[in-house]
């Protein structure tokens, strides 16, 4: 037998020889059987399920000259024509190109003529959700009166599509995939009539890749009879169709786990060499976590055994991975799939994948690390007394700052009541700046710094071209003011302001800033309330300027940091 068009020798032409629909055929022959035939069907499902096969089988079986019966004879010659397409009074119709209301009424005038040659007029309109909207209502008329002698088979992979009108007047069937293990059984069965050598794996794989769709796995084992004659290999399916072999993803799977940067590009770089697309190699990586998580969670479930071929191979690799690592692998995969079918440069993507991964991979594990160092014991007793000692000597210097002229801050800390300490351990702490804003508020109405108010919008814009995600948290931040080549940025948000202050997007803005002002440009940054506090600080009397002078440098401010450290701001109020 010729291999052309190998679905049409294999379509099936009985009941028994639906695959993966028991469910569906053993309804229709129990109706047959019992003469409990309706006027309109619905077969709903996947494209490939057989929806069209069984509309074919059921017209045969309801008009075959030995019937009506639970199964045509296919040897009759009303069955033989109808197989054929020659008989008139069986119709196959296709809505997507016979989609408009004057077909659908030349069918509702045709109806009301009885059959010329068999029992039965059949229409089978496939594709009936791409009909018009008029079209359905004249559709609908049809199905509310319709003669006995007519029978509407209504096929549709969308049936969500179809008006709720035409759906309740059918009988509605619901094709489902084609499990993986029928698939590969119906696959060797066609194999063995063909006179085909294959190999079980490479079964598994067409299987796979048709994703439960009978015709489209019989159709690609057609064309892998013409790639590959009459033996047909595992390496051969996957070549042709340009997937990766199985041992390929074990090899990245292992890079991945042991954080080799270096040697998983090299492997991402020789598969792309042979061909095979970002895309597809980023989709297949996906599936592939996705299936070592559910040989993790559910060893036993029904979708191991339909999906995953080699389970000891997953099993093993599997146990080398956190359930919580690879939901993040998961989910970086699947974010970067998403971001490249909107990319010209998928490579570049796929690469990027693919060194997330494997850092991701080795942070969760100084996470692992560093969460078990604190739930180590406590720490030994000579590094206790070190600590008691420093302690002391904190107090000790806090005493002193008191004497010397905090102690009115102390006083007012006091006279605001009990409720001071609740308010500070609720509140989240901020980072104080550290930068000096004296010079700052020097230079907020400098030429300099008009000239950076002019050409803010320009910096914005090209951090927007470059990185969207970073222009999100730098447009949170008010220039304010210039000093010394830095421009001050004041931020209402201290995680606004902590993100725009990460190396890499630090990076990126002073890079922009120094392109748009022709020179080194940086930032600093400080907090609004910390800014409008020192914009609304009096001037410092002469006298305190001068005591501060004469004070050793450093000595106050390291004292006061401290204090703020050990009480917080809201008790601590700091005068000159």
């Amino acid at each position: 037998m010729a291999h052309i068009a190998l679905y049409r020798s294999w379509r099936p032409q009985a009941f028994g020889d639906m695959v993966g629909q028991a469910h569906i055929t053993r309804t229709l022959q129990n109706s047959l059987k019992e003469g409990r035939l309706t006027h309109a069907y619905l077969f709903c499902g996947p494209r490939g399920t057989g929806k069209t096969s069984a509309a074919k089988i059921l017209a045969k079986a309801v008009n075959c000259e030995r019937g009506p019966a639970e199964e045509p004879c296919n040897e009759c010659s009303a069955c033989r024509r109808i197989t054929e397409g020659a008989l008139v009074d069986v119709q196959e119709i296709d809505a997507a190109s016979n989609r408009g209301v004057e077909e659908i009424r030349d069918i509702r005038d045709k109806v009301k003529y009885a059959p010329t040659e068999v029992r039965h007029k059949v229409y089978i309109i496939d594709e009936v959700h791409m009909l018009t909207t008029e079209a359905f209502n004249a559709l609908l008329k049809t199905l509310e009166e319709p003669p006995a002698h007519v029978m509407f088979i209504l096929a549709t992979t969308e049936p969500h599509k179809l008006p709720a009108t035409i759906i309740s007047r059918c009988q509605r069937y619901d094709f489902r995939r084609v499990p993986l293990e029928e698939q590969v059984g119906r696959l060797a069965h066609v194999c063995r009539e063909e006179g085909i050598e294959t190999e079980k794996e490479a079964l598994q794989y067409i299987a796979r890749l048709s994703e439960g769709g009978m015709r489209d796995a019989l159709s690609l084992m057609d064309q892998m009879i013409s790639f590959s004659g009459r033996e047909i290999t595992y390496d051969s399916v996957v070549s042709m169709t340009g997937g990766i072999a199985h041992d390929q993803f074990r090899q990245l799977a292992v890079m991945v786990k042991d954080a080799n940067v270096g040697q998983a590009l090299a492997l991402v770089g020789g598969l792309l060499e042979e061909g095979k697309s970002a895309d597809r190699c980023i989709e297949s990586l996906l599936h592939y976590f996705r299936d070592m998580l559910m040989i993790k969670l559910m060893p036993e479930g029904q979708a191991v055994t339909e999906r995953i071929i080699d389970v000891q191979s997953f099993a093993e690799l599997g146990r080398a991975y956190a359930n919580e690592r690879i939901f993040g692998i998961i989910d970086t995969l699947n974010r970067y799939q998403v971001e490249m079918k909107y990319s010209a440069q998928p490579q570049t993507l796929l690469e990027v994948a693919v060194m997330k991964i494997c850092t991701s991979s080795s942070s969760a594990e100084q996470g692992a690390a560093a969460s078990a160092a604190a739930a180590a014991p406590a720490a030994s007793a000579p590094e206790v007394e070190m600590l008691k000692n420093r302690v002391a000597q904190l107090e000790q210097q806090l005493q002193r700052i008191i004497q010397t002229g905090a102690a009115p801050a102390a006083g007012a800390a006091a006279s605001r009541g009990q409720d001071a300490p609740s308010r500070t351990t609720s509140a989240p702490a901020v980072r104080r700046s550290t930068v000096k804003l004296d010079p700052y508020l020097a230079g907020k109405d400098s030429s300099d710094f008009k000239q950076v108010l002019m050409k803010w919008s320009q910096v914005l814009a090209q951090v927007k071209e470059q990185k969207i995600s970073v222009h999100a948290w730098l447009v949170n931040g008010e220039p304010v003011s210039f000093h010394q080549d830095n421009v001050l940025l004041c931020f209402k948000s201290p995680l606004h302001r902590e993100t725009t202050e990460k190396p890499a997007n630090k990076q990126l803005i002073e890079q922009v800033m120094t392109g748009v002002f022709g020179h080194t440009v940086a930032f600093v940054t400080v907090m609004q309330k910390e800014w409008q506090e020192a914009e609304a600080a009096p001037q410092q009397p002469a006298e305190e300027m001068r005591l501060e002078a004469e004070e050793p440098a450093g000595y106050k401010e390291e004292h006061v940091n401290q204090a703020l450290n050990m009480f917080g701001e809201d008790l601590v109020k700091i005068k000159d």
